[in-house]
């Protein structure tokens, strides 16, 4: 990752233009960092080490600009044959698939990357120091920071999506991905990244007509099926179809077109990472079951039932997700809990009520403990400053994006609160996405 502090400007690039780059490092966001004349060019389908040719695709700011390589002329030994035909190189930038950033990198090398970029964001944003660079190798030290899903490795990190979207052109009704950083269809022959299920389904030699979007979804313990979006609707198809999702041997109702982690591993992998982060803080006498304990952005209450799985079944525990229909499912899934509770609310919202709570709802809510799975935004600064307020004994704090973890650690650490855990997954390969885990505990 590169400061735009540190860029000068020179004379404007154009796009189109082909340049020659020494690719120096990976950045946020799935491209890596290079330099043409002084100017920070931030360029896709490269690897940190190589030289590539790569044609300038955006070029509007004077500090940087953005290109895609044409042509490696000296490959990273980490580099493989795209895992994904329609989004190799060997395709001109604007054919490329997009969703698969990173399909052209050995798997070991992705999660390295990521680790690069989960310790640059902790330390540029968080003020948190995961690896020194003195003494040893940054890519030594940070080896075993991101964690492969189960079998990924078998499999090269394919096969594992259970819920795709397609996209539809509306002119032509060709349904396939959108072109890399792009609004426009790609037809494609395959998904790699997709589950056997999604694969028999899929219509991508189809043309679908007064369709916007084709959901393709394949339910651990229920059919694959196909949700047709149309033009305009407002309301997500499959938002009232439940299906049934396991995790381990337990189950979970989710509407289809609900959110659901898109690895089939990946709820197993986050269940037994905050169970097992709860557990830690019940070892340490520091977790009371009979506390105002919190599930924040709850989904279907997948991690308050892992909470629930340390603590046990009398746990006191609130799940608070302003989707209804996933509130609704949350209630089913939690039910054989006596404490637990399904809340529709927005999170804000509900933390505000909690701020105007009399004294002893406020005493239960510091002696609680707090998870919460934000969007990509993180939980910010409004949410974050309320639990500050709030002050609940332990945080745990599952986030889909490093930088934004990375901001609300800094806010969180500023406030007292020390992180005493941290650890990430790999549950997107050939993407730059990974999910974090990590643990505050109040002073």
């Amino acid at each position: 990752m590169v400061s735009m502090s540190e860029t000068r400007t020179t004379a404007p690039l154009t796009i189109g233009d082909e340049i020659e780059l020494e690719v120096t490092g990976i950045a946020h966001g799935g491209v890596c960092v290079a330099r043409h004349d002084g100017r920070v060019v931030f360029v896709a389908d490269a690897i940190p080490g190589e030289r590539v040719l790569a044609r300038v695709t955006e070029a509007r700011k004077k500090s940087f600009a953005r290109a895609a390589v044409v042509e490696v002329l000296d490959a990273s030994p980490d580099r493989r044959p795209h895992v994904w035909t329609e989004a190799a190189v060997e395709r001109t930038p604007e054919e490329r698939a997009g969703g698969a950033e990173f399909g052209h990198i050995a798997l070991e090398r992705q999660r390295s990357l990521k680790a690069e970029v989960l310790a640059e964001a902790m330390k540029r944003f968080g003020g948190v120091e995961l690896a020194s660079e003195e003494g040893e190798d940054l890519a030594d030290a940070l080896a075993d920071l991101v964690e492969p899903a189960p079998g990924d490795d078998e499999t090269n990190g394919l096969g594992y999506r259970t819920r795709v979207r397609l996209h539809v052109d509306a002119e032509t009704g060709a349904v396939g991905p959108y072109a890399a950083r792009s609004r426009r269809v790609v037809p494609v022959a395959s998904l790699p990244l997709a589950s056997e299920g999604i694969n028999q389904i899929a219509p991508l030699t189809d043309s679908i007509i007064d369709v916007a979007t084709v959901d393709l979804i394949d339910p651990a313990a229920d059919d694959p099926r196909m949700l047709l979006g149309l033009p305009g609707e407002k309301k997500r198809a499959g938002a009232d179809d439940v299906v049934r999702e396991l995790v381990e041997d337990r189950g979970f109702l989710v509407r289809a077109g609900g959110f659901w982690q898109v690895h089939r591993e990946a709820p197993t992998v986050l269940f037994t990472a905050v169970r097992d982060a709860v557990q830690d803080l019940i070892d340490a006498e520091r977790f009371d079951a009979t506390a105002s304990n919190l599930d924040l952005y709850g989904g279907v209450g997948l991690l308050a039932a892992a909470m629930a799985e340390a603590a046990g079944p009398t746990i006191r525990v609130t799940t608070v997700e302003s989707d209804a229909g996933a509130t609704d499912d949350a209630a089913e899934n939690l039910a054989e809990l006596v404490g637990a509770l399904a809340v529709t609310a927005r999170v804000d919202r509900h933390l505000a009520d909690l701020l105007k709570a009399t004294a002893p709802v406020r005493d239960r809510m510091r002696r609680g403990t707090v998870v919460l799975d934000p969007p990509r935004s993180g939980a910010g600064g409004d949410v974050t400053a309320q639990l500050i307020e709030l002050s609940p004994a332990n945080i745990v704090y599952v986030a889909c994006d490093p930088v934004a973890l990375a901001r609300d650690t800094r806010t969180l650490r500023d406030a007292g609160y020390e992180l005493t855990g941290l650890r990430a997954f790999d549950i997107f390969p050939h993407t730059h996405h990974f999910e974090t885990v990590a643990v505050f505990e109040r002073g």
